[in-house]
Order: C-alpha cells, then structure tokens, then sequence
C-alpha cells in the first residue's frame, strides 16, 4: 500500500457493530480511525457482529477474528500498529518529513505498543478477566511495579514536552496516548504529567470525531444485545 493507492481509495476498516460499555471507546478500531481523521482519509467501515468475529468473511482480513483490519485498494492489512503506520506514511500530518525523526517516531510506536500496553494488558487480564482471583492477587504486584516503572521513565523522558518527537503531534503520540488510554487511573495517578499528556492529545478534533464515530452504531445496535452470552467477546482486537 502506497500514498496513491491510499489516495485512490477506498478505504475500508472492520469494527465490532457493539461492545460491552466498558469497553466503549476503547476497541482498537479507534486508533485506525484517528490516524485517518487526521491525515483526512475518508474512509467507510465493514461492521463485524459480535458471534461473528471467528466466521470466515472475517477470518479472511483477520486470521486471528479480531478488529481491525484496512483494505485498500483489495489490498488487507491486519494488526493495529501496522495499519496506522501505513496511514501515518501517506501524509505529514503524523509523520515528519526529518528522517531522524521519522526514524524516532518508529521507534516510540514501537514502545507504545510493546514496552507500555504489554503490562497495561497484563494488569486489565488479572483485574477483570482471569478466573483465578487467588493466583491473579498474587501475579498483580509484580505487574504492578513492572508497570510503575515503565510509565515512570516514560515520565522522565517526556518530561514536560507537549510532544514526542520535535515540535509537533505525530503518529508516535497518537499510538502512546492510544495505549495510555487503556491504563486504569489508579496506575497513572502517579504520573500527573502523563494524565495531562492524554488529556490534550483526546482534546485533538480528530479524535473526537474517530470516538463519535465509533460510538454510533453502539448505540444503535445495543437493543440486539441486551442480554449478551458470557464470553462472547475474548478480546477485542
């Protein structure tokens, strides 16, 4: 996928039709939307019924039945940082035109999505979705501190910067606030500077726009899920 292919559309995201409340805003098809509010991609989304995410219409843009994954141009790309990275390389509203700081922002996507969301996910698992409540108490302090570290350098290293890389909002602060988003407040309450940090970046109209989007067809399709099955979503992409 290049910028022209991109630029010839269209462009077309999977998301869920509806998830549970807790987990409104917060389905990563939300990121795909965002990097494309702010390059101004329009784009159309191909909703994915809860029950159907492992049926094969699915399973063919996504071999693990998650949300999301981009087509463009018949071409599929699926796992989320791949994608906005893609959109991210179309336009220099996410990524600067410095190949030092190209190269940066590479690097922080990375860390957002493998050095902080790991441990964020971990501490989500032990909290609201292991079974075993006796061995997860017993897991969460050591995630917990894992977790306390990462953001504490994190911390250190934004200090008090608006941004990551140079002078301007990129694809590396969409995806860290992104993954920020997901921590509980209780582990980011020692980090005033990352909460204002989150703070302004959700103040963004782009993403604005991306979360009201996501949000609709929640709200229109709640009443087909009134009662839904427990486990009927194991992850939600």
């Amino acid at each position: 996928m290049d910028a022209e292919a991109f630029r010839r559309g269209p462009i077309r995201i999977t998301a869920y039709d509806w998830v549970p409340r807790f987990a409104e805003g917060h389905v990563r098809d939300l990121r795909l939307r965002w990097a494309l509010e702010e390059a101004g991609l329009p784009y159309e989304v191909d909703l994915v019924a809860q029950g159907a995410q492992r049926g094969p219409a699915n399973l063919q843009r996504q071999p693990f039945g998650q949300v999301p994954a981009m087509t463009v141009g018949g071409q599929t790309l699926f796992e989320t940082g791949a994608c906005v990275w893609r959109i991210a390389e179309t336009s220099d509203a996410l990524l600067p035109a410095d190949e030092a700081e190209r190269d940066a922002c590479l690097s922080w996507t990375f860390a957002a999505l493998d050095t902080i969301e790991k441990p964020i996910a971990m501490m989500a698992m032990l909290r609201f979705f292991t079974k075993d409540k006796a061995a997860a108490a017993a897991v969460e302090p050591d995630v917990s501190a894992l977790l306390a570290e990462r953001l504490g350098r994190l911390a250190g290293t934004l200090g008090d910067a608006p941004f990551l890389v140079g002078e301007r909002f990129t694809v590396a602060d969409l995806m860290m606030t992104a993954v920020l988003r997901d921590a509980e407040e209780v582990d980011l309450q020692a980090f005033p500077s990352l909460i204002a940090y989150v703070a302004r970046h959700e103040a963004r109209p782009a993403f604005q726009a991306a979360l009201d989007a996501q949000l609709v067809p929640f709200r229109e399709n709640a009443a087909r899920y009134r009662r839904p099955r427990s486990g009927a979503i194991d992850r939600l992409g």
